[in-house]
C-alpha cells in the first residue's frame, strides 16, 4: 500500500468518451487514479504514460463480484478512494410502447443499479476518513426529457434523486456529492454505444422515430469537448465549494434553464388548485 498523500480517483467506463478524458486529464495533474473499463487493455496505454500512479482495473459495474475484486485491487495499490466517479453507463432509443423488457433492464442495471452498488461499496472508507468526493454523471436529460429517450431519461432521473439524497446524508460526514449533467458531447453516446429498440411502431414516426434519426445524426459533431468537460469536472470537486450540480455545454445551461422557467410557469399558473388539496386552515 502506497504511503502517497495524493488523492486517488477511481473512474468507472474509461474506455472511451468523457471517462477516457477524465482519466487523462487526473492524471496530467499528477493524481493517482484507478482507471476502470470492462476490457482493461482499452486503458493500458493510459497506466503506461504513468507509472506508479495509474491502475487498470476490469470492472462490468453490473457485476457485483468486479466491485468487490476492483476495490479490493484498489485499496492494495493506494489505501484508499478519495474520488468515486460514477461514469459508466449508455443510451437507449424506443418510444415508451416500443421499449424491450431486456434491454430495459440491462440499462436500469448499468445506468442506476451498478452506480448506487459502487456508491454503497466506497462509502465505509469515506465515512471512516470523513472525507471523499463521490461524482455521478447524469445527464441534461435528467433534468429535462425528450421523445425515443425516456427509459434513458428513467434511468438519469433516478441518478439525481438518488444523488440528492445522499448529498444530504454524507455531507455532515465530510464527503461531497457533485452530480454532473452534460448536454450532447462529442462521445460514443450517439453512436457505437447507443442502443435502439428494434421495434418500430409507425404512430411514433413523427416523434420517437423523428428523434432516433435526429439523435444518430448528432454523432460526431456534437457541440462539447470530453476534454474541456474534464477540465470542467476536475475543477469542480477540487473548488473551496464544490456544487450539487454540475452543467455541462451551453445547450444544458440553456436547456436547463429553460426548463426552470416553465416549471415555475406551470407551478404558479396552477398556485389555487394546488393550495386547495390541503385541509383548510383553521381562523388565525
Amino acid at each position: 500500500m502506497s504511503e502517497n498523500a495524493t488523492p486517488v480517483w477511481f473512474i468507472t467506463g474509461c474506455s472511451t468518451g468523457l471517462g477516457r478524458a477524465l482519466a487523462t486529464a487526473v492524471l496530467e495533474r499528477g493524481l493517482r487514479a484507478v482507471v476502470t473499463a470492462r476490457d482493461p487493455e482499452r486503458v493500458a496505454d493510459l497506466v503506461a504514460a504513468h507509472p506508479g500512479r495509474a491502475l487498470a482495473v476490469a470492472l462490468d459495474v453490473t457485476d457485483q463480484q468486479q466491485i468487490t475484486a476492483a476495490l479490493g485491487e484498489a485499496q492494495r495499490e493506494f489505501g484508499q478512494i478519495d474520488v468515486l466517479v460514477n461514469n459508466a453507463g449508455y443510451g437507449y432509443l424506443a418510444a415508451a410502447e416500443e421499449g424491450e423488457d431486456s434491454e430495459i433492464r440491462a440499462l436500469f442495471e448499468a445506468n442506476v443499479f451498478g452506480l448506487m452498488a459502487l456508491t454503497r461499496a466506497v462509502l465505509p472508507g469515506m465515512r471512516a476518513r470523513r472525507s471523499g468526493h463521490i461524482v455521478s454523471v447524469s445527464s441534461l436529460g435528467g433534468l429535462a426529457a425528450f421523445g425515443a429517450t425516456g427509459y434513458y431519461h428513467a434511468t438519469k432521473f433516478a441518478v439525481e434523486g438518488f444523488s440528492e439524497s445522499l448529498a444530504a446524508e454524507v455531507g455532515p460526514l465530510g464527503i461531497g456529492v457533485t452530480i454532473v449533467e452534460p448536454a450532447a458531447f462529442r462521445t460514443n453516446w450517439s453512436g457505437p454505444s447507443m442502443r435502439e429498440s428494434a421495434i418500430r411502431i409507425d404512430d411514433y414516426a413523427d416523434t420517437a422515430g423523428a428523434r432516433r434519426t435526429s439523435t444518430l445524426a448528432t454523432y460526431g459533431k456534437q457541440p462539447g469537448d470530453p476534454a474541456r468537460a474534464a477540465t470542467a469536472v476536475i475543477d469542480a470537486v477540487t473548488s473551496a465549494e464544490p456544487p450539487l450540480r454540475l452543467l455541462l455545454g451551453r445547450a444544458a445551461y440553456d436547456i436547463a434553464t429553460a426548463r426552470l422557467d416553465t416549471l415555475r410557469k406551470t407551478f404558479d399558473d396552477w398556485r389555487d388548485v394546488t393550495l386547495s388539496a390541503d385541509f383548510p386552515r383553521e381562523a388565525e
